[in-house]
């Protein structure tokens, strides 16, 4: 709970952003378009590293 707690707007909307993302590319590659779903699919992890790194940097600053 204690993780939730420490959670930023930006950090759950960034979150909610990778979740449609992934329901995104779902539903693009189980309709057919796989090479479409698998690209869009590799922007969550991107984004989550992005995250990931911009949270490093804020944190050793301090």
């Amino acid at each position: 709970m204690k993780l939730i707690k420490n959670l930023q707007t930006a950090d759950i909307l960034m979150l909610a952003l990778c979740l449609l993302i992934i329901l995104v590319a779902e539903y693009l590659f189980l309709t057919g378009d796989k090479l479409h779903g698998i690209f869009i699919g590799l922007w969550a992890p991107t984004l989550l590293g992005v995250m990931i790194y911009l949270k490093l940097i804020k944190n050793e600053r301090r």
